[in-house]
């Protein structure tokens, strides 16, 4: 595989990953209010084809969050125990918008290097037909 390859490869990689982080984290602030919801997150992995090319970034298996969900206290809601509680989501918003700040900022930087590497590849063809 050629150099420019290889560059489109990995940021390819890095788009696939952080659209998933993206789809995981909309998930989330959309399931906030969802009684019993937990949050879900995503491992990356580096890894090396056996041809020995770059590193690449593999999505690996979705994982909820092992944080404790709220209590709410609210007699009225069909979910609501004899004490009036019942267990809401332990997604906070916060975290999620800080995450889907980065996750976009990171899917950006890799569609500019994805980019970069398709006009260099075009750039060098052109001064191969002259």
């Amino acid at each position: 595989m050629s150099d420019f390859s290889n560059a489109l490869s990995v940021s390819a990689s890095g788009l696939k990953a952080q659209a998933m982080r993206l789809r995981l984290t909309s998930e989330n602030i959309s399931n906030a209010d969802t009684p019993g919801y937990r949050r879900k997150t995503v491992a990356f992995n580096a890894v090396r084809e056996e041809t020995g090319g770059p590193e690449k970034v593999e999505v690996g298996r979705v994982r909820l969050s092992r944080t404790d969900p709220v209590d709410i206290y609210d007699p009225g809601h069909p979910l609501a125990d004899d004490t009036g509680h019942y267990k809401g989501s332990n997604v906070d918003l916060m975290i999620e918008i800080a995450d889907a700040r980065e996750a976009q900022r990171s899917y950006e930087a890799n569609l500019k290097m994805f980019d970069q590497a398709r006009k260099m590849s075009s750039g060098l063809l052109d001064l191969l037909r002259r």
